[in-house]
Parts: structure tokens; sequence; C-alpha cells
């Protein structure tokens, strides 16, 4: 089965390169849908079916945070699993993040293996049953 990702990060250069590394470990990816910040993947969300999101938290216009309490609040939109990608490290914004609904977190900078194995994690427990 093929999965729909999308990529929240207003970096090109992140999203591209997470974007290279599902694409080389393997993920039977059917497409991959990018947006700058979570209001581009709000609207993104509305017109197009999603399997997985990959989202920063620190970004312009809608932060990852708010991105994720409106995901939640959605009926259709919280079963989308998320997986949080984002350089602030705390635990307090790690606990925030599974709080909200996220299924992973990877602190940035992070290995390309250490990606790989939170997605397979992630992807295993949302089609697991």
């Amino acid at each position: 089965m093929a999965f729909n990702v999308l990529i929240v990060d207003d970096s090109p250069a992140m999203r591209s390169f997470v974007r290279r590394v599902l694409e080389y470990s393997g993920f039977d990816i059917g497409e991959f849908a990018q947006a700058g910040n979570g209001k581009e993947a709000l609207a993104l969300l509305a017109r197009q079916w999603i399997d997985v999101i990959l989202t920063d938290l620190n970004m312009p216009v809608m932060d990852g945070v708010e991105l994720m309490r409106r995901l939640e609040r959605d009926p259709v939109l919280r079963s989308i699993p998320v997986l949080v990608v984002s350089t602030d490290r705390t635990d307090h914004r790690v606990q925030q993040m599974l709080a909200l609904g996220a299924r992973g977190y990877v602190k940035k900078p992070f290995a390309a293996e250490t990606l790989r194995e939170e997605m397979e994690t992630v992807l295993e427990a949302n089609h697991a049953g």
C-alpha cells in the first residue's frame, strides 16, 4: 500500500532532505506533498488525502503546535498520524506534542536512519489493527 506523505517545514532544503530520506528508505510512497507552514498544510489537507504528516514546529504564519491543535479538533484529520521533526529538543515540547496527538518526535539534526525508524514505528502502529 502506497502512502501519501505531507512534509510541513518552512525550509525547502529540509523538506527536500526529508523526502530523499523517505525515498531511499524503501517506503512505498504514493505522492509527496509539501507545505511551508501549518496554514498551507491545512489548505492542502482540505483537497488531498494524506496518510502521514511530518511537521516542523517553528514556522511562520502557523506553527506546528497550532497545526497539531487544529488537526486534533477535526474528526477526520485527527486520524492522520503525525511525526514531529524539530530543533526543539526540550522534554516539555516533546511531551506537549505527544499529548496533542503526535505519534513520534525526531529531533533535528537527525541521522537518516533515525527518521526511517520513527516512520516505520508510526506507520506500523497506524496500520496494525
